[in-house]
């Protein structure tokens, strides 16, 4: 730990799964390391917002809550994705805002009621071990994390962050910006790569039919079950997967891929999510329903500048 890093939390229970995050890592993907990263980025980025972090500060990802912190000292920290029932000692505070918390101060993470990942920021960001050029944490690939290995929290760890100057202690996220996960939701796909190779009937189902979220998803993908799209290519030379990348198996379920994807994969694509559809994607939990849109290029890629100048 070097002198600006200090002691910030201690981890009294864990929970089943929260990961330290930062934007991911990039650039490495000829080696077979894969993106990491935040899975709902637009909560991402918003918690480091609020706590006036720069665009790539590491942040926690809490996944179905469980996590109980205490604070080792006087620290401003912002929550924001998914409501997973935060109380402040005991006590229900509110979501996409900034909070000052004192030492000794717990945080208590329930069960999710809105959404499925929530994350955690604190004013100068977590700490973490660089590895390919990110902290993300990828526990498949033992890489990232607090300690550098991609290990999960566990009871007993601790957390350093970063010396800082306290921000504001009254920052709160437009409601505009603050997601209904629980609300059916449409996820823009650019259509490309073997989209025609599909037969007409599939195209039209996965446009206009209801796919619902199957308990097989993860952070590395996740399968929608709907209509079994047809194709007339089964398999292909593996190619390279980008974030979004909805493949399509023989048993015609698409799997839409995620921050922790492969990096090459062989089935045929029907399009690709954005990069925040695919956030969207993230919050939805098992047996919801959402449907699919055809997005342009243009289009996508102008909403995506406008989200990241918010935050760059």
């Amino acid at each position: 730990m070097s002198e600006n890093d200090l002691t910030g939390f201690r981890v009294s229970r864990a929970g089943p799964l929260a990961l330290l995050q930062d934007a991911g890592r990039f650039g490495v993907r000829h080696l077979g390391v894969t993106q990491g990263g935040p899975a709902d980025l637009h909560a991402w980025a918003w918690a480091n917002h609020l706590t006036d972090n720069a665009w790539g500060a590491a942040a926690l990802e809490i996944t179905f809550g469980g996590l109980e912190l205490v604070a080792e000292r006087d620290l401003i920290i912002a929550l924001t994705g998914a409501d997973l029932g935060l109380r402040h000692n005991q006590k229900p505070v509110g979501m996409w805002r900034t909070l000052a918390i004192s030492a000794g101060d717990t945080l208590t993470f329930g069960t999710p009621v809105n959404g499925l990942r929530a994350y955690l920021s604190v004013a100068g960001g977590f700490c973490g071990d660089a590895v390919l050029g990110s902290a993300a944490c990828v526990v498949r690939e033992q890489l990232g994390g607090f300690d550098g290995q991609g290990k999960i929290l566990r009871d007993g760890d601790t957390l350093t962050v970063n010396r800082a100057e306290r921000p504001r202690t009254d920052r709160v996220a437009p409601e505009s910006e603050q997601p209904d996960y629980r609300q059916t939701t449409t996820l823009d796909l650019l259509p490309g790569a073997q989209i025609a190779a599909f037969t007409g009937r599939s195209l039209f189902d996965a446009f206009n039919a209801g796919w619902q979220v199957d308990q097989r998803a993860d952070r590395m993908g996740v399968r929608l079950i709907g209509p079994a799209l047809q194709c007339s290519i089964s398999s292909l030379v593996s190619e390279g997967i980008s974030l979004g990348a909805v493949q399509v198996p023989p048993d015609g379920q698409p799997i839409a891929l995620l921050n922790d994807r492969q990096t090459i994969g062989g089935y045929p694509r029907l399009g690709n999510l954005t990069p925040l559809a695919a956030s969207r994607l993230a919050q939805c939990l098992p047996g919801q329903t959402l449907r699919l849109r055809a997005a342009g290029i243009d289009g996508a890629v102008r909403q995506h500048r406008q989200f990241l100048v918010s935050f760059c």
